[in-house]
């Protein structure tokens, strides 16, 4: 890991984790494309790369904080009360519920196909494929939204595991995590803004999970001392700022535009990406 990698795959993480475009597939293509550059040997990745990826999920983590400070707020306030009076019908409580369920049952689902995702790693041709299948996805939740769906502002239980169940398939990379939960949300009634301010609030306690978990459970200390810090810290900044900035575009574009450029985009790099790797993989 040096610091040129780990600015590039901070600018690629923070733009690919909210586009609905798959950030865990542009840091694999990121990652194995420079190894081809450089003539490495694509195999499994170091503890060190596996910790950056962590650490810039980690920076694009504080972006959703950032930007969606108040409505975390807000919804934390109401599910204490929820607690203490034991009345739920306030909506922030409820959608505080509803984040609550849909993490649980990602959790659920990716856990059992973590080893097969961790495996789509070392085969980016594979992970461009399932890029591609993203990109039918949103192209077909954007006609289903637009012909068939009555819209709505609200997220409901049955909505909230539906979207839930997208984020766990999400697990597998080129599956974007945004995309599949955005298209789940559209192909069942809600608006876009809806849709994505939901998928970007029910990002965090995965993150956070994440992030919190895997440094504890897989990384030796000893080891992790002869990381280069520097370059992974400067990665985790760059990759909030980046995850920051296209957050707050993409939330305007959202609201006037359709995703089926992203369709358009996800089925074309998906393509190249696995005849690329094929031959060079």
């Amino acid at each position: 890991m040096n610091l040129i990698q780990a600015i590039l795959m901070g600018i690629v993480q923070g733009l690919s984790e909210f586009l609905p475009i798959s950030s865990s597939a542009h840091l694999v293509f990121t990652s194995n494309f420079y190894k081809v550059l450089k003539g490495i040997e694509i195999v499994q990745q170091s503890n060190e790369e596996v910790f950056f990826d962590i650490m810039v999920h980690l920076g694009t983590l504080i972006a959703v904080l950032i930007y969606f400070r108040k409505d975390v707020v807000r919804i934390l306030k109401a599910m204490v009360i929820a607690l203490k009076t034991k009345d739920w019908s306030d909506k922030d409580a409820k959608l505080g519920l509803f984040i609550a369920l849909g993490t649980v049952v990602t959790v659920c689902l990716a856990l059992p196909i973590n080893e097969v995702a961790e495996k789509l790693v070392y085969t980016p041709s594979l992970v461009g494929i399932l890029l591609f299948i993203t990109g039918f996805v949103l192209l077909g939740s954007e006609y289903m939204s637009k012909h068939f769906v009555a819209k709505r502002e609200n997220v409901d239980l049955k909505t909230s595991i539906l979207i839930g169940l997208a984020q766990g398939l999400a697990a597998l990379p080129g599956f974007s995590r945004s995309g599949w939960t955005i298209a789940t949300g559209l192909f069942f009634g809600l608006d876009r803004v809806t849709a994505a301010s939901y998928s970007f609030l029910l990002s965090i306690p995965i993150i956070l999970g994440a992030s919190m978990v895997y440094p504890l459970v897989k990384i030796d200390i000893h080891e992790a001392l002869q990381y280069n810090w520097p370059a992974i810290i400067i990665g985790t900044v760059v990759s909030a700022i980046t995850g920051y900035v296209c957050i707050k575009y993409f939330m305007k574009f959202i609201s006037k535009f359709s995703l089926a450029i992203f369709g358009y985009y996800c089925l074309i790099m998906g393509l190249i990406t696995a005849v690329f790797f094929s031959i060079y993989g």
